[in-house]
């Protein structure tokens, strides 16, 4: 995928922004009270062009980059966590997709059509997503898949899914495959009831001698690896920073607006006027805007191959996730008793905050990754 601007960033960002205000705010609240999965979301998005938002022109893609999907992802998820969550793993495996894919799935998936997702984790290998213990052994002429993948956003509800396993014979640690989401044996074990994110249907989906062909493989035998790496890895830490900006900067917004407007009647005073609420919040925007430059300039390394792009990339994700656990329990901490009401959403970032540490690669993987570059040391 390229790094540098292709388009007018306001064209993207106004249709992401119409969406936003007129479909995926609306229906935030309810998506996260009934764990709805945001297929009404998804419609408009899908209208607006912007599920082929880094699809390439000559499929009927708009031929965005990263830093236009890094920008959509951001203000989705300041209005919907779920649905920033949902959009950001389909833009993962259209990465992929986009670059060793079938033309007719890439042409469906620019038309709105097809939504895709990533389904790396697994139970056996945990937060070590890029060692699959998942099989595929070739058999009459095609290859037959096993494996328990676990936490798959959109399970259940994309079209496909981008499927790693051990290589059929190749080399190497891993293989990637395009899996329709319907093949026989393909099956979503548990529905997902979760603290946080609760409408992206993330749960564990399992294959069972499922049927796939040489066509569907993306990318070589034995090079599930450097995809994961090449590909999937610095598009997956941006958008989930990407997303972990969005929360805290809802979240940030509506602690300030709160605090503003909450007075003491008897001293004539609003809870902005108290020292000790401006620095929280001063810290808190301290702390957004450091990770956002962060976001920016890992953009920047990427777009410009600088020697140090996949340190950022490494440090983006983990910076964003940690920043939104401290910015979204500051806004808690000055709403108070308030921020507990519903009505009020600052505890629906609050919950929604905490996936992406623990998302893999997790935060205190990254900084393992983090420590092993700073001391000199290889990665793996």
């Amino acid at each position: 995928m390229e790094h540098g601007p292709i388009m007018d960033t306001a064209t993207y960002q106004q249709r992401s922004n119409r969406v936003v205000a007129d479909v995926i705010a609306p229906s935030a609240a309810e998506v996260d009270k009934d764990a709805r999965y945001p297929r009404g979301n998804l419609d408009a998005l899908a209208q607006a062009g912007l599920l082929g938002l880094i699809s390439a022109k000559e499929v009927g893609g708009i031929g965005g980059d990263m830093r236009a999907a890094a920008v959509v992802v951001e203000d989705i998820a300041a209005a919907c966590g779920s649905t920033a969550m949902v959009v950001g793993m389909h833009y993962c495996g259209t990465a992929v997709i986009e670059k060793f894919g079938r033309a007719d799935v890439r042409k469906a998936i620019a038309a709105g059509r097809h939504v895709t997702t990533l389904a790396f984790s697994e139970a056996g290998s945990r937060s070590h997503f890029w060692a699959p213990v998942g099989t595929a052994v070739a058999v009459d002429g095609g290859i037959v898949l096993d494996g328990m993948k676990s936490w798959i956003t959109s399970a259940g509800e994309a079209d496909s899914y981008v499927w790693s396993s051990k290589p059929v014979s190749a080399a190497g640690a891993s293989t990637i495959w395009l899996v329709p989401a319907k093949a026989a044996g393909v099956s979503t074990v548990a529905p997902f009831d979760g603290l946080g994110m609760r409408g992206n249907a993330s749960s564990p989906v399992k294959g069972a001698r499922v049927k796939v062909s040489e066509a569907d493989r993306l990318g070589a035998d034995g090079g599930g690896f450097d995809v994961m790496m090449g590909v999937v890895l610095p598009i997956f830490q941006m958008l989930n920073a990407s997303a972990s900006l969005g929360i805290a900067e809802s979240a940030l917004q509506k602690a300030a607006a709160h605090v503003a407007q909450t007075r003491f009647q008897h001293l004539g005073q609003s809870l902005a006027d108290l020292p000790t609420i401006r620095a929280y919040l001063a810290k808190a925007r301290i702390k957004l805007d450091a990770a956002r430059t962060l976001r920016d300039d890992t953009l920047a390394a990427l777009q410009s191959n600088r020697a140090d792009a996949m340190l950022r990339v490494l440090e983006v994700k983990a910076a964003a996730a940690e920043a939104a656990l401290e910015i979204t329990d500051t806004a808690m901490r000055v709403c108070g008793g308030a921020a507990f009401r519903k009505d009020v959403g600052i505890e629906r970032h609050f919950r929604d905050a905490r996936a992406a540490s623990v998302m893999a690669p997790t935060s205190d993987v990254l900084y393992d990754f983090i420590g092993k570059a700073v001391c000199g040391l290889p990665l793996f």
